[in-house]
This record gives structure tokens, C-alpha cells and sequence, in this order.
């Protein structure tokens, strides 16, 4: 390996940062953090492979990519089986032979079940929306993007899982979980040529999560619930994931940053005796 300072990675393009790269990405759909980096990616020159379990999502992200100049595919794929993970890896590599870019998106707080009314049932759930797939996907690509020369694994995962979540304990002991995969992964393969690392959303208004609906008049509210003052959008998600996939970041492994206009830094959760329970956003200073 080389100590050569010149061996830093120049950057030919810093409009086309991902320039014939191909870019695989889960839950890549319109209207969420999937397709804001669907779009980003393609934006950068990357031939973007979405995987995405509606159809009509994927198919407007595509219709996006392409009304831009872009390059993109999409798969209607549930990557929380097994078929759905073969079905999207196979279809990449048999086109491309390679991969150079992964982004595991998929995750879902729901089904919101509190602790104590959980059962088996709903931990296998969470596991499968919001951990099971990052493991298989990954596994799924990564010797052949290992044999490609290398390249850059982006989790995106919550910052739930890098704090303590009183809602809901399974979700974020399995955010957690892909944090954690995510440095370990970092740290075994780092000599092979992959990067890898996390991004802990926080909020982001998508169809999802909507920080919006049941706030009217909200935005004097802002200042007391994220120290930058304001709600994100999936495209403050999706420009920190095209740094983590390109060269910008050829020097950073393992790391899984909160994208959350500070919350984590700030604060988190408080009770509302009035509410009587935990609350992110008090309606009230």
C-alpha cells in the first residue's frame, strides 16, 4: 500500500463525481432518501440500479434520472426475502459485472409495536426491513465488488440507532445493529478495497416520516427542535451519501454520521407530562 501523498485520488470532474460508476441502491423510489439518491447519484454520471418494492415509485425515479440526462434502471424487488435480494443482485451483475457503489436504504419504523405488546412476529419484522436485507444485499455484492478493484458501501440507517430511542427499543437495537455492521465491515475489508459507511437520518421530511402534517404554523418551531433551525429534505441525506461514495471520501471508513441538523448533538427525546410520553418536537418552549 502506498505512503505516496501523490497517491491521492485526483478529482478528474468535481460536477461528475461518480462518473461510470455503477451505483446500486435500495428503496430507491421517489419522494424518499432512496430517490434523492437515485437522482444525485445519476446527476454525477453513476448508472444507477434501484431496487424498489413499488413499481410506480421506482419507475418515477427513472423517469427523473432520465428527464435529467441520466442513467437508471429500476427492479420491483422486495429485498426482505431471498428472492427479491437474488432477483436485484443478479439482474445488476449480469448487466454491468460489477458493482461499484452500494447504498442499503430500505428501513421502517413500522410496524410501531411498544415493547411490551411486542411479540416474535414483530422483532422478525424489524429485523427483515431494517437489518436483514443490509447483510444479505451486502453479502450479496461484495466479492464481486471486491474482484471489481473495490469500492464504497453507504448504510443509511437512523440516528435511533446511535442514541437512546425510548419508543421503540427493537427498531433502534437494530439501527444500531447496522451502524455497528457497518464499522466491523469497515474494519475487515478495509485491505480489499471497500469503504464502508453510515449515515444516521433524522428529521427528514419524506412520505414516510411527514414532520409536516399536524404542525400548522410550525416553522417558530424549528429553532428549539434542531439546532440548525430547520427541517431536512432527502436531498441533505442523498449529498452526504454522494461524499461517502466518491472520492471525496477516498480517507474515511467506518464512520456513521448523524444527518440531523444536529439532534444528537443537541438533545434528543423529552417527556411531556402533558403528552405523557417522549416527544422530539414539543409544540410548546
Amino acid at each position: 500500500m502506498s505512503t505516496d501523498p501523490d497517491a491521492v485520488p485526483e478529482i478528474d470532474d468535481w460536477n461528475r463525481l461518480l462518473e461510470g460508476r455503477v451505483a446500486a441502491v435500495t428503496g430507491g423510489g421517489a419522494d424518499g432518501v432512496g430517490g434523492a439518491i437515485a437522482e444525485l447519484f445519476a446527476a454525477h454520471g453513476a448508472i444507477v440500479e434501484i431496487a424498489e418494492i413499488d413499481g410506480e415509485r421506482g419507475a418515477a425515479t427513472v423517469e427523473a434520472v432520465t428527464a435529467a440526462g441520466g442513467s437508471a434502471r429500476t427492479h420491483e424487488v422486495d429485498v426482505r426475502t431471498e428472492s427479491g435480494v437474488e432477483t436485484f443482485t443478479s439482474a445488476v451483475l449480469d448487466t454491468h459485472g460489477r458493482v461499484d457503489v452500494l447504498v442499503n436504504n430500505v428501513g421502517d419504523y413500522r410496524p410501531l409495536v411498544r415493547f411490551h405488546e411486542s411479540t416474535p412476529e414483530s422483532w422478525e419484522d424489524m429485523y427483515r426491513i431494517n437489518l436483514w436485507h443490509v447483510y444479505a444485499v451486502t453479502q450479496a455484492f461484495l466479492t464481486p465488488m471486491i474482484e471489481g478493484g473495490g469500492g464504497s458501501i453507504v448504510n443509511v440507517h437512523s440516528v435511533e440507532g446511535m442514541r437512546g430511542f425510548p419508543g421503540e427499543p427493537v427498531y433502534a437495537s437494530m439501527k444500531a445493529a447496522v451502524a455497528h455492521f457497518t464499522t466491523s465491515l469497515a474494519a475487515g475489508y478495509g485491505r480489499k478495497g471497500i469503504r464502508a459507511n453510515g449515515i444516521g437520518v433524522d428529521l427528514t421530511q419524506t412520505r414516510q416520516v411527514d414532520y409536516i402534517s399536524g404542525y400548522e404554523d410550525h416553522e417558530d418551531l424549528w429553532e428549539a427542535w434542531a439546532p440548525v433551525g430547520r427541517l431536512g429534505w432527502p436531498a441533505d441525506q442523498a449529498r452526504t451519501a454522494l461524499f461517502l461514495a466518491s472520492d471525496l471520501s477516498s480517507f474515511i471508513t467506518g464512520h456513521n454520521i448523524p444527518v440531523d441538523g444536529g439532534t444528537k448533538a443537541g438533545g434528543g427525546w423529552f417527556f411531556s407530562p402533558d403528552a405523557g410520553r417522549f416527544v422530539n418536537r414539543p409544540k410548546t418552549l
